[in-house]
């Protein structure tokens, strides 16, 4: 196409929809620069009411200072602003700055701003009707702001194609508000459609972090509230705090993941990057934490104008910030010890109730006692058929021994109590104070194993064992020059290899931890993970990475027999371990069950 002769200025009206095109990108985000704004106003109660998904209606009122006659023609002019007193861009403490989401909004809609200042007896109205501005006119309001967006996109129909189904809209607005009012417990937020509120949050005063567990209890959960550890570190001038949710509660996605630098709601990759390398080792790669965290920052230290929906920060030294979270994160998950989220004992039970095992007399005659297992009462009458030989001394069933009291005081000084056997050689039965602990021995092995591994190489390097034979492990020829690139890194974790020609490695040493260990299983484990690491990294930085899978294959395995005092020195060990209520995976290492819990299973309560 050929270009037009000669430049000309576009109408104000025109430049204000290209300007809506950059903040103004669906409902949700019209929402968040009112409520922004409203945040600033300084009020503590803020209403939203949304229809057809804010196509229709997006209404935003407030209690904070309010607006005078003169401000509300000012504050639909693009770039006017009260919140850079200085024109300062370095030092900016506001979440809204720029100025240009009220005339962005009126250009794409009909807009009208009611408000009153304090100590005023007069509310003032202003209307905006897709970009053309009308008189202020009074008007009848508490103090406060009211903002209301109709018929948004009807001045740029096109847009209106982008947007989703008014149920899917309003579910972005609902996350929007639910993160900003993450950052504010001292704030009440209520969101409807005027049949019924989706969301109503009071105010959580009293101490910060108790308001903020609260306010986070509200919007991402129970579960999160009861599963979650303080975060709270400082370094050079930064501040962490907020709560990240044990390793065993955890999502196929990252969307229970909430950043927050000076009380701003961000998506930041450095921010998401860090929180994902502080759970390295204790999640799987497809799985994802649960957290809440605050950063604070100087202002100077950060850039927040470099996006115009400001949801995009620049730091101006990342490796601070990233080394805060990260260090923050896993000394926090060092301190839980071997606690293990209450989840899991809830899902085993949910499991047990799904399966069947309801209250076998509750049960209607005639019916079976277990919907998974239909044939287990058919099974347990052939068991009892032969009644009349139970009088022989040979088909008797043993009385029990009376437990020692020695082993009952026992239980009760340990957080994991003390063994009373093993199940299919793979699980621990210990009995608690307060009920029973079962431990998967494998998983649990696992991360003893990779904690002294760990432990061991930050004070003198991982201790090596020669082995009597050395073992060769036959690869494909990548693999293999993988692994021989990698020797050198190998040998500070105790495994020593050498090529043994073309597409095959031996191994002379192997960590001395690992004991008996599968070593064609490990090395041709590490070829492939090798395959996926950035080659630009050292293994010392993926080091949780390279230790967990040392560790899975060194650990006890399942199928074998435990005595006694090896049940017990584990279940010991675990409670002085940090982080040992999972594996390097994410999955629980053990599941508790209180006695009221198992009561329940059997009606006693």
């Amino acid at each position: 196409m050929k270009q037009s002769s000669g430049l000309r200025r576009l109408p104000e009206i025109t430049v204000n929809r290209i300007a809506a095109g950059e903040v103004v990108e669906r409902p949700a985000s019209a929402l968040k620069e009112l409520v922004e704004n409203a945040i600033d106003a300084g009020a503590d109660q803020i209403d939203i009411v949304l229809l057809n998904g804010g196509r229709e209606l997006i209404s935003v009122t407030d209690n904070g200072a309010g607006m005078r006659p003169d401000d509300l023609v000012l504050a639909v002019e693009r770039h006017a602003t009260s919140k850079l007193p200085d024109e300062d861009l370095l030092h900016i403490q506001w979440l809204g700055f720029r100025g240009e989401a009220l005339p962005s909004i009126g250009a794409v809609a009909r807009l009208s701003i009611t408000s009153r200042s304090a100590g005023s007896d007069q509310a003032w109205r202003i209307e905006v009707d897709g970009g053309q501005v009308g008189a202020v006119m009074p008007a009848a309001q508490t103090q406060g702001t009211r903002v209301e967006v109709r018929d948004l996109f009807y001045a740029t129909p096109a847009r209106l194609k982008f947007l989703k189904t008014p149920r899917t809209e309003f579910q972005h607005a609902a996350d929007t508000v639910k993160r900003l009012a993450m950052a504010r417990p001292e704030i009440g937020f209520s969101l409807s459609d005027r049949e019924r509120r989706s969301l109503d949050l009071a105010i959580s005063g009293g101490d910060l972090f108790d308001a903020r567990l609260r306010r986070l209890g509200d919007v991402m959960g129970r579960e999160f509230a009861d599963n979650a550890l303080v975060i709270d570190a400082e370094r050079e001038g930064l501040r962490l705090t907020g709560y990240a949710g044990l390793p065993t509660l955890n999502r196929a996605n990252s969307r229970m993941q909430y950043l927050f630098v000076n009380g701003r709601p961000v998506r930041d990759r450095l921010l998401a990057g860090a929180l994902r390398a502080g759970y390295m080792d204790v999640l799987a790669h497809d799985r994802h934490a649960l957290a809440a965290l605050f950063l604070e920052i100087p202002a100077e230290a950060i850039d927040v104008n470099v996006h115009p929906m400001k949801a995009e920060v620049r730091f101006r030294d990342p490796g601070l910030v990233r080394g805060l979270l990260v260090s923050a994160l896993r000394h926090a998950l060092a301190g839980a010890g071997h606690r293990s989220s209450t989840t899991v004992s809830t899902a085993a039970l949910g499991r047990v109730h799904d399966g069947g095992f309801n209250l076998p007399y509750r049960q209607p005659a005639g019916q079976s006692f277990g919907r998974s297992n239909p044939g287990l009462m058919e099974a347990a009458a052939s068991f009892q058929a032969p009644f009349a030989h139970a009088a022989e001394p040979s088909a008797r069933m043993e009385q029990p021994e009376p437990m020692d009291s020695d082993n009952v005081v026992a239980a009760n000084d340990y957080p994991l109590g003390v063994a009373r056997g093993q199940l299919h050689e793979t699980y621990i039965v210990a009995q608690t104070a307060n009920g029973i602990v079962i431990v998967d021995q494998h998983a649990a092995h696992e991360r003893l194993v990779m904690e002294r591994m760990q432990a061991q190489l930050a004070a003198s390097g991982v201790a090596g064992q020669l082995l009597l034979l050395p073992e060769v492990v036959e690869l494909d020829e990548d693999g293999a020059q993988r692994l021989e690139a990698r020797a050198g890194e190998l040998a500070e974790l105790g495994l020593v290899i050498e090529a043994f020609g073309s597409g095959a490695i031996v191994v002379r040493e192997v960590p001395a931890l690992l004991g008996e260990s599968d070593v064609q299983g490990l090395i041709r484990d590490l070829a492939d993970e090798l395959a996926e690491m950035d080659q630009a990294l050292a293994l010392r930085e993926r080091l949780d990475q390279v230790c967990a899978s040392m560790a899975c294959h060194g650990s006890v395995r399942a199928g074998r027999r435990l005595t006694v005092d090896e049940m017990n020195a584990l279940l010991r060990e675990m409670e002085r371990t940090p982080r040992s209520g999972q594996c390097s995976h994410g999955r629980p290492t053990y599941v508790e069950l209180q006695l009221g819990d198992i009561e329940s299973l059997f009606g006693r309560r």
